[in-house]
C-alpha cells in the first residue's frame, strides 16, 4: 500500500482570513466558514473542511434551520478553495 505524503493546506477568505490545515494526507479541497452574529452582539465561528465543493455546499443546507434553533440575529457563509502550501 501506497503512503501518501502529509501536506499543508491553505485556504484564503474574502475578507483576508486564511486558515492552514495541516499537515494531513487526506484529500481535501475545501474549507467553509459559518460567522454567526448571536442576539447579545457575540460572534462565533464554526468550521469544517471537505473532499468535493458539492460536499462544503451541502453544509449550507441546513444553515437557516441552524440560525433559528441558535436564535442567531444573523449569519454568513462561505466556501474558499484549498491550495497546497509550504506550512
Amino acid at each position: 500500500m501506497a503512503r501518501r505524503r502529509k501536506r499543508y493546506l491553505t485556504a484564503t477568505m474574502a475578507d483576508g482570513y486564511v486558515k492552514t490545515i495541516g499537515p494531513t494526507a487526506d484529500p481535501f479541497t475545501h474549507y467553509w466558514r459559518v460567522v454567526a452574529e448571536l442576539e447579545n452582539g457575540k460572534t462565533e465561528v464554526f468550521w469544517g473542511h471537505t473532499r468535493s465543493l458539492a460536499e462544503a455546499k451541502r453544509k449550507r443546507v441546513a444553515l437557516d434551520d441552524a440560525a433559528r434553533m441558535r436564535g442567531w440575529k444573523s449569519c454568513a457563509f462561505e466556501i474558499a478553495e484549498l491550495v497546497e502550501s509550504e506550512g
